[in-house]
């Protein structure tokens, strides 16, 4: 693209020999991750030099993302509607791969005869989930009735209608946290894909009702990203009402806020979602009792899942009929050994995380630190459940936008499906042993373990996080963004100077990483608003990118004017 002159109104002209730099907007993955440049070869290679962006009125990336994620969730559903009728015979949700926990769960719980959670029946997931499970029964009785008497519409099982619906409404959580990772990217828009067209998503989007909650914490992100604490803390109330781990988001918030001297907006949020989940659920509370707390009762009781690195321990350390800390334990009996041992490693992960956030040099990006308390706290958990792996998407998406190791991780968690169904299977009916299946797992810990590695590397020294290179601080910060630190000095490690500048600390040799600007790094800058007080220096020469055209100086493109 090019600009002759400069008049008031701004007029941009094309088609000249002098170019000069165009306003910087929006980073082309074409041209800043190897991934993205290598597959762009079926439809012609990298964006070009000369081309523009933003001209669509309709096919906004958003749009785009989206419809990525439409095509994403109904090869989901095709691969989940072989067991959408209920007719299990044959193991047949083992066989053809689709198990899904809301099919047995509509009888067991009484949603086919239309029993309330919790006041009918006791159901162990939140209060918020459970409204779902019978919002969604409520729909497909509707469906069945208008079905029944017009004749009109397919006549279908009740729980294949179930299912269905449940499936569309978990189809528009899924699009609603595509949507919200779109507005967290900033200057990165097409982050939002490595979710739409995420193998996990297709593998487990309708395995529970995990997307409901993650489409609040989600929602809440985007509003503490608006700057807008007290409508954060009721979308995260609500997300924690709907499954608990949300609850995390706070403690990482009060660790970013600490540092940056903004407790008050923290303390905001905080009590707008104690508030949210106490109204959810105390009525709940109040009139059934026993029901409502089965969810903490059976998370105490629990043992641990073949998931974890607990259960793995136990099996080759020759434990039978018991744990590596407590005894045989009885019908109802909590391993209280357990749980205390799981309790010292969450407490361990969290105080990590704290002091990953409070001693690195410049503040850490929120994505960031949640990711790595998520990430920690599901390896050291004593569950892990399949599904629990969409809590890390978003958040992963966010932390580390690199499509290499990103499909990497999530290859592992799709293709962990597959042993775990075997082995639930059974050598007998050609299934395999558990060894495989904890062989699987071994493998997805070690991915996420190196994702959390590269995490902390670009936060310890952040000349290798890709988001700053790009020239952001902290898109999805909010208050946060662009804030000067006010932890004391002395408490955090020295920060990253400028290579040569007057301050005499040494620092690493500038770096350059695939597909990000090279040889960026920070300086001391005098005013606030900046990076924590360190902006990115311009790096000399034209700062031309591997697999990109040359002479574009930048992997940011220019927009004539933003989509709407």
């Amino acid at each position: 693209m090019s600009e002759q002159g400069e008049s008031e109104q701004g007029e941009r002209q094309q088609g000249e020999s002098e170019e000069t730099e165009q306003p910087v907007d929006r980073v082309l993955p074409t041209w800043s991750d190897p991934v993205s440049t290598a597959a762009s070869t079926a439809i012609g290679g990298p964006w070009g030099r000369h081309a523009t962006v933003g001209r669509n009125r309709f096919w906004t990336p958003l749009r785009v993302c989206l419809a990525m994620g439409i095509v994403v969730l109904a090869f989901a559903w095709i691969k989940q509607e072989p067991c959408a009728a209920g007719d299990w015979s044959g193991s047949k949700q083992y066989t053809h791969f689709c198990y899904s926990d809301s099919v047995p769960l509509y009888g067991i719980h009484g949603l086919d005869s239309g029993a309330v959670p919790y006041f009918d029946s006791a159901v162990e997931y939140p209060v918020l989930t459970g409204w779902f499970m019978y919002g969604a029964s409520r729909l497909s009785a509707t469906y069945d009735a208008w079905s029944f008497e017009a004749g009109l519409l397919p006549d279908l099982p009740a729980v294949y209608s179930y299912y269905a619906v449940t499936a569309l409404l978990l189809s528009l959580c899924a699009l609603a946290m595509v949507w919200a990772v779109q507005r967290l990217s900033g200057r990165r828009p097409w982050d939002a894909a490595m979710v739409a067209l995420s193998p996990l998503l297709f593998v487990h989007a309708f395995t529970n009702w995990d997307l409901w909650a993650i489409a609040w914490s989600s929602a809440g992100m985007v509003a503490w990203s608006r700057r807008r604490p007290v409508l954060a803390g009721v979308l995260l109330g609500l997300g924690i009402a709907a499954k608990l781990y949300p609850l995390l988001f706070l403690g990482v918030l009060f660790v970013l806020c600490l540092r940056a001297g903004r407790l008050r907006e923290w303390g905001m949020t905080t009590a707008a979602a104690v508030l949210t989940w106490t109204v959810i659920n105390l009525p709940i509370a109040l009139v059934a009792p026993e029901n409502w707390s089965l969810f903490f009762r059976l998370n105490q009781t629990r043992t641990a899942d073949p998931d974890s690195l607990w259960r793995i321990a136990e099996h080759f350390s020759g434990s039978t009929d018991a744990t590596l800390f407590d005894a045989v334990l009885g019908p109802g009996q909590s391993p209280t050994g357990l749980n205390l041992a799981v309790a010292l490693a969450t407490a361990a992960v969290c105080a990590g995380v704290a002091f990953v956030g409070l001693r690195a040099p410049v503040r850490p990006r929120l994505p960031q630190l949640l990711f790595l308390l998520l990430a920690g706290f599901l390896l050291v958990n004593k569950v892990w459940s399949p599904q629990f792996s969409l809590w890390l998407l978003p958040l992963a998406v966010l932390a580390r936008p690199e499509w290499r190791l990103l499909l990497a991780w999530q290859a592992t968690e799709a293709f962990l499906w597959g042993p775990r169904l075997l082995w639930y299977l059974g050598v007998d009916n050609s299934g395999i042993r558990i060894e495989w299946f904890f062989l699987a797992v071994g493998i997805r810990d070690v991915l996420v373990i190196a994702l959390m590695m590269y995490v902390v590397r670009d936060l310890w020294d952040p000349r290798w996080d890709i988001v700053r290179r790009s020239g952001m601080d902290d898109p999805a910060g909010g208050v946060l963004d662009g804030a000067v630190d006010r932890f004391p000095d002395f408490l955090r490690r020295k920060s990253v100077q400028r290579q040569g500048g007057d301050t005499g600390n040494d620092v690493p040799p500038d770096r350059e990483v695939a597909g990000s600007l090279p040889n960026r790094h920070f300086e001391d800058a005098e005013s606030a608003g900046s990076l924590h007080n360190r902006h990115f220096a311009e790096p000399e020469g034209d700062g031309s990118l591997p697999n990109r055209p040359s002479g574009a100086g930048d992997d940011r493109a220019a927009v004539p004017e933003r989509d709407p």
